[in-house]
């Protein structure tokens, strides 16, 4: 198995409506997996109060790792690459491993990440210090740009260099822990709650019993949907990634610039290629996941970010300037969460940007001037727009009086920061060469 795979399948996406396994067949890998990694003995399966206690005791930090439960492939992964790795193995026995496969019960205002990602790591401090995270992504597919075993390695070395400073750089580390959550834990969440436990149900069937990662951000989004209406910039375009920065960082490496888009806010800001960022906004970092907390827990409505910089000439301190609304020139659409967002927002109509040829057949100037209608959902809130008359293949023009679109997560961003359920939304497409025009209608 070549290393692309191996890590492509280490940080698989776990999407539970598109699986093709069986319930039974899924249960006896959860069980067989539990039993399997039990049997060891060295990762900690699925109990925290027990890996802090042996933190406490051996004076280690802890590795806790938030990950879907396995695939067969991933199975192999873990015997074949991360326990085995000779450059991994030796460091993680340098810490408390404790491996998390649901979110029942999860502490959310300690383990606080990206809820569509299918793997996220916390390094952290017998008293809840956090060191710093370790998984990211861009693409729904796709982590070879984002993360690595290499950069997993990285990750583990800045957090154990962090454990032995500490508690002197305990005031450093503060802000590496967000705000205390609005629930507990995710089943006490209003969507959630009465149909999930705490815990795993291992007596009955333990699939259907676990909440999944990306189920805590569509419980969160529906909250806010149904309280205020419409969604915050912080929700909508939650992590951002720092390409939207114009910053391209090394996998391999804490923080790393392999790029520095031209024209971007960083060049702006000073930032060059080879530059490794030691910290930001006074946080030490371990790897890209903590930039994306940063500007996770940064205002949408502008700042500057002070950033420490080390180069061959020496440190140098840069800062970053984002105006208002930089959230939204990230890109959302590739998260699994935006299944939940089309049902609100396009009646489950699936877009893509518009190739120049699509553009042309349409009558548009540019492909920035309309939307592809890719799918449209059959199904339950889904078909709320092949109700409304949507096809696929149409070409939306203009929404909500808007034009000039470009791309779905504009529409996206648009519909559920200005748009209400129960709003009916006016919206023209293009077919067969006519314009025509709908009511869509917003949904919860």
């Amino acid at each position: 198995m070549n290393l692309a795979r191996i890590i492509g399948c280490y940080f698989c996406v776990w999407l539970a409506f598109a699986s093709s396994v069986t319930a039974q067949t899924r249960e006896e890998k959860v069980r067989n997996d539990r039993r399997k990694v039990e049997a060891e003995g060295f990762w900690i399966y699925n109990d925290l109060p027990r890996a802090f206690a042996q933190a406490r005791e051996t004076g280690k930090p802890l590795l806790v790792v938030l990950r879907c439960l396995p695939c067969t492939e991933c199975v192999k992964l873990d015997d074949e690459l991360i326990d085995k790795h000779p450059r991994v193995r030796p460091l993680l026995e340098k810490f408390v491993c404790v491996r998390v496969v649901s979110t029942n019960g999860l502490d959310l205002s300690l383990f606080q990440f990206d809820t569509d990602q299918s793997f996220a790591a916390l390094l952290l401090n017998a008293d809840r210090t956090i060191y710093g995270r370790f998984g990211t992504r861009s693409h729904r597919t796709e982590w070879l740009g984002d993360v690595s075993v290499e950069g997993l390695a990285a990750a583990l070395e800045g957090a154990l260099e962090l454990h032995r400073e500490y508690p002197a750089n305990r005031e450093r580390l503060a802000g590496k822990q967000g705000a205390a959550s609005e629930f507990a834990s995710p089943e006490k969440y209003p969507s959630l709650k009465d149909k999930y436990g705490a815990t795993l149900n291992y007596e009955g069937n333990v699939v259907q019993s676990c909440i999944h990662c990306h189920q805590i951000g569509d419980a969160q989004r529906d909250l806010l949907r149904e309280r205020d209406g419409i969604l915050n910039e912080k929700t909508l375009f939650p992590y951002p990634h720092p390409k939207l920065l114009g910053l391209t960082l090394d996998p391999d490496q804490r923080a790393t610039l392999l790029r520095v888009e031209a024209g971007s806010w960083a060049e702006q800001g000073g930032f060059q290629v080879g530059d490794r960022i030691t910290a930001l906004r006074g946080q030490p970092l371990t790897s890209i996941a903590d930039v994306q907390w940063i500007l996770q827990e940064t205002s949408p409505a502008g700042a500057s970010l002070v950033a420490e910089v080390s180069r061959d000439d020496g440190p140098h301190s840069l800062t970053l300037v984002l105006p208002n609304g930089w959230r939204q020139r990230g890109d959302i659409s590739w998260r699994a969460s935006s299944w939940g967002l089309r049902r609100m927002a396009t009646g489950g109509m699936l877009l893509e940007s518009l190739s120049r040829d699509d553009a042309r057949k349409a009558g548009l100037s540019e492909p920035a001037d309309g939307l592809l209608v890719k799918y449209v959902g059959q199904f339950g809130p889904h078909a709320a727009a092949k109700k409304a008359g949507f096809l696929a293949g149409d070409v939306i023009v203009a929404f909500d009086g808007r034009t000039g679109l470009g791309r779905e997560t504009d529409l996206l961003g648009y519909a559920l920061m200005q748009r209400k359920p129960g709003d009916l939304v006016p919206v023209t497409v293009m077919r067969d060469g006519r314009k025509h025009e709908f009511m869509l209608p917003m949904q919860p």
